[in-house]
């Protein structure tokens, strides 16, 4: 979850405040060692996403008030990450210490467990960037991100922002899938925005509704850009559901060929944060 170039007056403001309190390190995401603690954690800064939602303590000290529902808010990006960036029992094979933010994060345990049909090649590149493409049976994390900012969805998380809120709320609705080569599975534009507008906020067409209920908490921007060593500033409250789903990877890729959001591949993740100074209490 990064910022793009609207929006990138405020971030560098909050990055300036912020900067004086981080203590130097890698700052890039991808330190090796999944559950090292190397360098000390930046200082001064709220809570960091993403985590392992199944331990629910934490100790940062600096909360904020939680997002309202996402239906009281304007869906304003959807993008997805390769592999899944947070952590739970359903979604916890680790994918290896990666290279920038990829070959990283975690794997649903499905993805163990599916037919040769359902990881049977697909029959041209689905969602192909710089990193490679999508395959059946990987991992997608998909964040849905709304604003309490009078905003419409587009490019980049620089359209959750406006002139008339330079702080807008914000939430990001998450889900985790694994990828199948299977027409029955769920199908992605199904959960996309197609101007639908619900008691006048722009919304998805639908989200995931049978994955756990989300657990709840309050956050920070993800993508590898961040670490424990250099902490994001912005703050975000998460939904982010238990259990993972199984989605026509088909789907994604025509998806990447078209959408509101001029995105066509999977983003990087960042490291799991797990010192709990960096983390919130789950309620």
């Amino acid at each position: 979850m990064k910022f793009g170039i609207k929006g990138q007056i405020v971030v560098a403001l909050a990055l300036a405040v912020a900067s004086a309190s981080v203590v130097a390190g890698e700052g890039h995401g991808h330190s090796k060692g999944h559950d090292s603690m190397s360098g000390e954690a930046c200082v001064g800064f709220g809570p960091q996403t993403p985590r392992d939602i199944d331990s629910l303590g934490g100790e940062n000290k600096r909360m904020f008030t939680m997002a309202p529902p996402s239906t009281k808010m304007n869906l304003c990006n959807i993008h997805f990450h390769e592999n899944a960036e947070h952590k739970a029992k359903d979604f916890s094979i680790y994918a290896g210490d990666g290279n920038h933010g990829y070959d990283s994060g975690y794997q649903c345990g499905i993805s163990k467990e599916l037919s040769k049909a359902e990881l049977a090649p697909t029959k041209a590149a689905i969602c192909k960037g710089e990193h490679g493409d999508l395959q059946p049976g990987d991992t997608i994390e998909v964040h849905w991100v709304h604003s309490s900012a009078d905003v419409k969805p587009g490019p980049t998380l620089g359209s959750c922002l406006d002139d008339a809120t330079m702080n807008p709320a914000l939430r990001v609705e998450t889900q985790v899938f694994t990828l199948v080569n299977d027409s029955n599975a769920l199908d992605f534009n199904d959960l996309d925005y197609d101007g639908n507008m619900v008691n006048g906020y722009h919304q998805p067409k639908a989200l995931p509704t049978n994955t756990g209920k989300p657990v709840e908490f309050l956050g920070s921007t993800t993508g590898p850009k961040y670490s424990e060593q250099q902490c994001s500033p912005l703050q975000v409250a998460w939904s982010v559901r238990p259990q993972c789903a199984k989605l026509d990877i088909n789907s994604v890729g025509e998806w990447c060929k078209d959408n509101a959001f001029d995105e066509d591949h999977a983003h990087g993740v960042r490291k799991l944060v797990t010192n709990p100074k960096l983390l919130s209490k789950i309620k």
